[in-house]
């Protein structure tokens, strides 16, 4: 990895103005870039509409748009002009009608889309399979960039360090997480400082602020987290851009401010002998106040 600026463009999206969203992200683009010189920027999760759409897959299918397409035309002008890397979440339109995924495309300074990473862990209201809006993604890709290996994650993902694990075992050594994450700000604090520290990791966490179609406000305070979990940059509750300087050489010392030096590496130091039945279905031991009840998800 190279030395580099990260940021992220925590903004407020209009409720499903899908092409007025995709303006407004161009032109946030554009400020973290003259803010921060940041060679990479993330935006929040489902930018182009909001979290909540709260209309049915079929009419969520008909205003977005496949990616690359007409939603990500302004994002991709963006990155070329001002010859930056950008993680664009949006919904993205599958080839069947009310086959929706929710995804973030990586957009290189060339404007080009060089790949898209789709949602594999769907908060239970989105799920489509229980009555939600979005369908699954199965595949969880890692990107070589000119400053680093980026793997893309999303949101409710955090709560799931396999996916993590597995990025980090792909080589990741950045890994984003636009979001618009509802829950407590320990919760979001506290996934993102474990899941760099698992697995040695940056976290680039962009969190949405403001209203969704669904009456949700969310609360911001996105951060980037160092692979020895410490905090180096943390937003407010408001549309801002937070940024850092990312060192390529993150793991020589076992804390920050002090000289002690790391001595132990997570992933070389698993024991994988005791991870017999990792992969096998099961429910938590404690109930949830209710569960939901997903019928077959069928990707198109």
């Amino acid at each position: 990895m190279n030395r580099f600026i990260a940021a992220a463009a925590q903004i407020a999206s209009y409720p499903n103005q899908v092409r007025l969203n995709a303006e407004k992200a161009a032109e946030w683009t554009a400020r973290a870039v003259k803010e921060s010189g940041a060679s990479l920027v993330v935006l929040p999760e489902a930018v182009t509409t909001g979290f909540t759409p709260k209309m049915p897959a079929e009419e969520l299918w008909d205003i977005v748009d496949a990616i690359p397409g007409h939603t990500t035309a302004a994002i991709q002008r963006a990155a070329r002009n001002l010859g930056v890397w950008v993680v664009f979440p949006s919904y993205e339109r599958g080839t069947e009608r009310g086959i929706v995924y929710n995804s973030a495309a990586l957009i290189s300074p060339q404007g080009e889309v060089v790949g898209v990473y789709r949602k594999t862990h769907l908060f239970p209201t989105e799920r489509r399979s229980a009555g939600g809006w979005s369908t699954p993604g199965r595949a969880a890709p890692v990107f070589a960039t000119p400053f680093g290996v980026i793997g893309l994650t999303i949101c409710y993902d955090g709560d799931f360090p396999e996916l993590y694990r597995v990025l980090a075992i792909k080589g990741a050594e950045v890994v984003v997480r636009p979001s618009a994450l509802l829950r407590s700000y320990e919760i979001w604090e506290t996934t993102n400082k474990a899941r760099a520290y698992d697995n040695h990791l940056y976290i680039v966490a962009c969190n949405a602020v403001g209203p969704d179609a669904g009456d949700n406000y969310y609360f911001g305070h996105s951060m980037i987290v160092s692979p020895i979990a410490q905090k180096l940059a943390q937003g407010r509750g408001t549309e801002e851009v937070v940024f850092a300087e990312l060192d390529p050489d993150p793991l020589k010392r076992l804390t920050y401010g002090a000289t002690t030096p790391m001595r132990f590496d997570h992933l070389q130091d698993r024991n994988l002998a005791a991870y017999e039945g990792l992969l096998n279905p099961a429910c938590s031991a404690f109930e949830p106040a209710e569960r939901s009840e997903y019928l077959e998800d069928r990707p198109a």
